[in-house]
């Protein structure tokens, strides 16, 4: 919880000195918040670690496939960049660009996804037949 106050704190100051700069200069607004973003990420750096390592003992420990486990993460790691993009696009006025990145990350998610679809598939087959 602590953690997710200090992010939050950061990012609601980077937010109200946006605010407070765009007027004056804009393009130093957008940095400021990007700035702002990426010292959020950072933070939470050690978490996603442990994060990271507890999910490879959960998927160890079950004895499913590696297989099956990593493109699911893989998808909620492309579903949480692209959302972050995006909303960085509108901030910056881009709204096209940000429909754009929601779209890629759409087709990287199904890509990367690809692989347990075709697990389902062969269950599927098999089951049928």
């Amino acid at each position: 919880m602590e953690l997710a106050a200090r992010v939050t704190a950061l990012c609601v100051v980077g937010a109200i000195l946006a605010l407070v700069l765009k007027k004056a200069s804009p393009e130093q607004a957008l940095l400021l918040v990007l700035c702002a973003a990426a010292a959020g990420l950072a933070l939470l750096g050690d978490g996603l670690g442990e994060l990271t390592d507890f999910l490879r003992e959960l998927g160890e420990r079950s004895g499913v496939s590696a297989e099956l486990f990593i493109p699911l993460y893989k998808t909620v790691g492309i579903g949480l960049v692209v959302k972050v993009g995006g909303d960085l696009c509108r901030d910056a006025g881009g709204s096209a660009l940000a429909s754009v990145v929601e779209t890629a990350g759409a087709v990287c998610a199904l890509l990367t996804a690809m692989p347990m679809l075709r697990a389902v598939l062969e269950m599927l087959m098999e089951l049928m037949g």
